[in-house]
């Protein structure tokens, strides 16, 4: 079979990752509310980040987001590979750091709010994928999947080896608790008052919000292995010579080898999304290997695709349906034309509000699929 220039099962995995994020995810939370039912709550941890060690399937969906970023990588800059002039290669990379920076800083660090006291640089997911992008990016470019896979497990040691063994300040020393591991003394000391949740009070010192435990700047090589894993596993896709079943079987080995080496280094190192610690970015790529090589069989090996289209609505505009579901308030438009229901269905009217809102988005999100208009960047 001829190699795609386009997977449809990534078109349909990304789109299941943003359904997730944007569509269900939202109605999901006021309906356990209004249910109030032990066994729902119980099933909303899988909606649910875990608050420090450990995973849980919602902790899956950022990861997921930067590991499908990195398997388009092979198929949009293969032709690139060994060019003798990358200039414009190099110049389409800059510009998509720049632009998901940018749309990160307009989704969680706050640029819409034109007040530089609550301007925050580093603090989205899109800001992560801007970053891994970079690294998987000129990776692939320039090396084999020999050598990049061999910096992958080097930047993984080399993260390890500085939570423990570099102390400072009272923090790091192999502390992996939120007050007091390396990451979390890096961005303090960088970032500053431009971290997430900071503030300055009257005396003019930053006061670090309490409630805020997400770490950047030291996580900044783990994101670019996370997102070289999705590239090594596009390379695997792309490749001509190996079978598309062959191909879905090594995914999926691959996938489960990842899980293991993960879990077991966790009782070294655990595993910490919040920290994206180096056992967690095993786990976690673990995990989509399994998924892409899944989706993979399912959709381009078997072509089971039949009551899947809308998925390619969410998955072929990720960025779109990201920063409309973080930028724009649809719960203005939906209290607007529902607000005389909600004397008839009571603590249920939020739910009707989120799967409103959700229905607005994905009608929005398919008029630009059915005319052709999605965001590049």
């Amino acid at each position: 079979m001829a190699v795609q220039q386009r997977l449809e099962s990534l078109d349909a995995l990304r789109g299941l990752d943003l359904f997730f994020l944007v569509g269900l995810e939202g109605v999901l939370h006021p309906l356990s509310r209004a249910v109030e039912a032990p066994w729902f709550k119980s099933f909303m941890w899988n909606f649910t980040h875990v608050e420090w060690e450990g995973f849980s399937p919602w902790d899956l969906v950022m990861p997921l987001f930067l590991f499908m970023a990195g398997v388009s990588i092979p198929f949009a800059l293969g032709r690139s590979k060994g060019a003798a002039d990358n200039t414009p290669v190099y110049r389409r990379i800059g510009r998509r750091f720049v632009l998901l920076w940018l749309f990160g800083m307009m989704c969680q660090g706050n640029l819409l709010g034109l007040d530089p006291s609550h301007l925050y640089l580093y603090s989205n997911t899109l800001q992560t994928i801007a970053v891994g992008y970079v690294i998987a990016a000129l990776l692939f470019l320039h090396t084999s999947w020999k050598t990049q896979t061999g910096i992958a497990l080097a930047l993984l040691l080399a993260y390890w080896a500085a939570l423990e063994g570099i102390s400072v300040d009272g923090f790091g020393g192999g502390d992996y608790t939120p007050d007091g591991n390396l990451a979390e003394w890096v961005d303090r000391t960088v970032l500053g008052r431009f971290r997430d949740g900071a503030t300055v009070d009257a005396s003019g010192a930053v006061v670090f919000a309490p409630w805020y435990r997400y770490t950047w700047l030291l996580s900044s090589g783990n994101f670019g292995v996370t997102v070289l894993s999705g590239c090594l596993a596009g390379q695997l896709l792309r490749h001509p010579s190996v079978p598309p079943v062959r191909k879905a079987v090594l995914l999926l080995l691959i996938g489960a080898a990842l899980v293991a080496a993960g879990w077991l280094w966790h009782l070294e190192l655990p595993v910490i999304k919040k920290l994206w610690t180096s056992s967690m970015v095993l786990v976690s790529s673990g995990y989509c290997f399994l998924l892409m090589g899944l989706s993979y069989y399912w959709i381009d090996c078997r072509r089971h695709r039949k009551g899947l289209g809308w998925l390619k609505v969410y998955g072929m505009n990720s960025i779109t349906a990201y920063m409309l579901a973080s930028c724009v308030s649809f719960s203005s438009v939906s209290r607007s034309l529902l607000y005389g229901f909600e004397q008839y269905t009571g603590s249920f009217y939020p739910v009707l509000i989120a799967a409103a809102n959700s229905l607005l988005l994905f009608g929005l999100l398919y008029v630009l699929y059915r005319n052709k208009l999605f965001l590049k960047v």
